[in-house]
């Protein structure tokens, strides 16, 4: 919600990392694409931090990676 994203999708992508040292503890690999009013005029490095800061929680309990694709 803090985004307020016109655009989201959330790729559940752990299928394809079966076997993979990170897919052992149960977290999930995970694509997200996104677009929203707040990134304009923001790098994006900044553009991910705020996607990071918005999915922390997650980050710590249910993904082991995160692959974000700002539109």
């Amino acid at each position: 919600d803090a985004l307020e994203p016109s655009y989201l999708e959330v790729i559940d992508e752990s299928h394809l990392h079966v076997g993979h040292p990170g897919a052992k503890d149960g977290k999930g690999h995970f694509r997200v694409v996104i677009s929203s009013k707040q990134f304009k005029g923001l790098r994006p490095i900044a553009q991910h931090r705020l996607v990071y800061d918005a999915v922390a929680d997650l980050l710590e309990t249910d993904v082991h990676a995160l692959s974000i694709e700002v539109r």
